[in-house]
């Protein structure tokens, strides 16, 4: 489903993911982010996928969970390779550099707990990197909200959610 969702630009498919992450967000105990952040895409991008499924997803699960979602604040100023046939190793350093805090955005950022969204994490690279961002722009702490998760967190690796 998350595949289909993906490759094809499957629209009709967002709402059920996107009951499947409030679900799961729902069954947790952690605090609730104040903002949702869709990873963003370079402009090349949505010209080759249709669009963005990232932002299809925080809008409704935003709109489901009453979080205000924005895709604004995150930008993707280099269009990265694809990363499919890559090692961890190998996406993590395309990607740095890959994303920013758009220019007169980091204020909503300033000491809050936000939630970034993605369809799928299949080695964590990008979230790594756009949670480097983020932490740096001044979010306080930041949440990974991914429908699909296709490999293990590597040995290492920070994971960070919202607490209370």
């Amino acid at each position: 489903m998350v595949a289909a969702f993906k490759s094809r630009s499957a629209l009709d498919l967002a709402s059920g993911l996107a009951g499947q992450l409030v679900d799961a967000v729902d069954a947790s105990d952690l605090a609730r982010p104040v903002l949702l952040l869709p990873v963003a895409l370079s402009a090349e991008r949505p010209a080759e996928r249709g669009v963005n499924q990232a932002r299809a997803l925080a809008r409704r699960v935003g709109t489901q969970l009453g979080i205000h979602a924005r895709a604004d604040v995150l930008r993707r100023p280099i269009d990265t390779p694809h990363l499919a046939d890559l090692p961890p190793e190998q996406r993590a350093a395309r990607m740095r550099g890959a994303f920013g805090v758009t220019p007169g955005q980091a204020d909503r950022l300033c000491s809050r707990c936000v939630a970034l969204v993605d369809d799928a994490m299949p080695s964590g690279a990008t979230a790594a990197e756009v949670a480097r961002v983020l932490l740096a722009g001044g979010a306080r702490e930041l949440a990974v909200w991914v429908v699909a998760r296709t490999r293990a967190p590597a040995a290492g690796r920070p994971q960070a959610a919202c607490g209370s």
